[in-house]
């Protein structure tokens, strides 16, 4: 099942191999509320996998999931280099990521993949909001790299879990809440920089919830996935 998927990864590295990176030495223009988001967001991105690599197993569904952790480690170094470029440093920790962490680590793999899935999510939101609105070239490009692997992240991780009973997405529910409108508070003043308000942040990651139909057992291929 998961082959098409190793395939998939596997293209989009070689792809990723051809492109190269963005050109750094352009330099980047962020304002210091979206630099303190985007420092966040990067630590967010830094794990090495290895928890999850190892209750992944092997077969072609571990392959894939060594795949998704080198792809999300690429958007760690690109949020890195982009924080380079505007002359500003990373940070070593953040609260959130901590706790989020912990919370993955303390599951097994099917319910750490449904954390994992708020993640996933709320980053859909997230990336589009820095696209969009930072209004420099360099963090457009950059989030948009990482938006088109958070799109097909969402329905790989929805291959896996495949359909979710009810009492388990009342867990997903609550801990999405959760998820969602701390992000929306703690990122609130890069988020106004970037033209989204909390609130509006908050409803517009709940329609991509709907529109994916997260947790509903669907689990389409990337290239039937609809852009968030």
């Amino acid at each position: 099942m998961f082959t098409t998927w190793v395939e998939d990864f596997e293209a989009e590295a070689e792809r990723r191999k051809r492109t190269g990176d963005p050109d750094w030495t352009v330099g980047a223009r962020l304002h210091p509320d979206v630099v303190k988001s985007v420092q966040r967001f990067q630590v967010g991105e830094s794990g090495d996998g290895a928890n999850l690599i190892a209750k992944a197993g092997g077969g072609t569904y571990g392959a894939a999931v060594r795949l998704f952790v080198a792809e999300e480690q690429n958007h760690s170094r690109l949020l890195e280099n982009l924080l380079r470029a505007a002359g500003r440093p990373t940070i070593s920790s953040h609260w959130t990521d901590a706790v989020f962490v912990r919370l993955r680590r303390a599951l097994g793999l099917r319910l750490e993949l449904m954390v994992l899935l708020i993640a996933e999510t709320v980053a859909l939101r997230y990336y589009r909001a820095l696209r969009d609105g930072s209004r420099d070239p360099l963090t457009a490009e950059v989030a948009d790299r990482i938006l088109q692997d958070e799109q097909r992240h969402v329905p790989f991780h929805q291959a896996r879990l495949g359909r979710v009973r009810w009492p388990a997405r009342a867990f997903w529910w609550l801990l999405f809440a959760g998820a969602v409108v701390t992000v929306a508070h703690d990122h609130a003043p890069g988020l106004r920089q970037l033209g989204v308000g909390p609130w509006q942040f908050v409803l517009q990651t709940l329609e991509i919830v709907r529109r994916h139909g997260i947790g509903d057992g669907d689990a389409r291929h990337p290239a039937r996935t609809a852009a968030p």
